[in-house]
């Protein structure tokens, strides 16, 4: 008996310091990456929006475990010349609220669209990368009358065999997810981060300065380890009842994806989708990985401006 009772205090021990640890670490990773933009109320959900540029509104999302840091790295600056760009923070990522627990697609998708026309941005470009992709199509879908057209970069799209493996099974579970989040947040090393966030370009190296700038800290919150992890682990029946609504699809779509994708393989989503989606126009990027907006941001800018035309935003 008196062994169990030191067991139990050490276990007591244990899980103070690391709820304690893991609260330090998150403070410090807000202090030392801020906000980038500012915020908008938007049907009771703080929204964490970067607004830079003039011209045709084009509004960014991005992809799981990210924040508007992805694109104002470099793709925010390369537009902003041309076009007034919108990056926003998902909701439960970055610095955007969290809308309930586990919001769909199609729930992001709408809480973005009413927070571009809040912003003045009626009828954006939506260009979406990886499950950001996910919920563009899903804007298209739901709100089409507030978009112009669609850029999906290395989108989820449409179903895949496996579901999303062991890691995210454990933090998008109610009982083991809080406490999984908490030894993450508090005991993973800044170096094992730095190398997770570098290892997504794969077979491109990490633009120098990228994972400093991305802000890795943000990722390990613990409401975002959460969230995130609900988010991917609800993503594919989602996908699956979407699939059948893609040929509604009605306006310019640029598709670009990277034949060496292996986290949302060609194959598999956007080789299927540029036949699903009329009109599409699907661009095969070789060799390259899952940032095609990092390995060849010129690609991606040709694409927006091919957009713009089509759908009567420029000439």
């Amino acid at each position: 008996m008196k062994a169990l009772f030191w067991i139990l205090g050490l276990l007591a021990i244990a899980a103070i310091a690391t709820l304690w640890r893991a609260s330090v670490r998150e403070a410090a990773a807000e202090a030392a990456h801020p906000p980038a933009g500012q915020f908008i109320e938007v049907n009771g959900t703080r929204v964490h929006y970067v607004d830079e540029g003039d011209g045709p509104p084009v509004v960014l999302i991005h992809g799981a475990s990210g924040n508007v840091n992805d694109w104002t790295f470099d793709m925010v600056g390369r537009l902003s010349g041309s076009y007034r760009v919108l990056a926003f923070d998902r909701p439960g990522l970055g610095y955007t609220d969290m809308i309930g627990r586990n919001a769909s697609a199609a729930d992001q998708a709408r809480l973005l669209a009413d927070a571009a026309i809040a912003l003045g941005a009626q009828r954006p470009i939506v260009v979406g990368h990886s499950y950001g992709g996910a919920v563009a199509l899903a804007w298209a879908l739901e709100r089409r009358d507030n978009i112009a057209g669609l850029v999906n970069l290395a989108g989820a799209s449409n179903p895949w065999e496996g579901g999303q493996g062991t890691y995210y099974a454990l933090l998008g579970n109610s009982v083991s997810g809080p406490a999984v989040a908490a030894l993450l947040s508090a005991w993973v090393p800044d170096a094992t981060l730095i190398s997770s966030i570098e290892s997504v370009f794969t077979p491109q190296p990490a633009p120098e300065g990228f994972a400093e700038h991305y802000g890795p800290g943000l990722i390990l919150r613990r409401f975002s380890l959460l969230e995130n992890a609900r988010q991917r682990t609800g993503l594919l029946p989602q996908i699956e009842a979407m699939v059948p609504r893609y040929g509604e699809i009605d306006m310019p779509v640029e598709i670009l994806h990277g034949d060496a994708d292996l986290t949302v393989p060609l194959q598999v989503h956007s080789e299927p989708l540029s036949t699903q989606i009329p009109g599409a126009n699907l661009v095969v990027m070789e060799g390259v990985g899952h940032m095609p907006h990092h390995a060849d941001p010129q690609a991606v800018v040709d694409a927006i401006d091919r957009v713009a035309i089509r759908a009567g935003l420029r000439q």
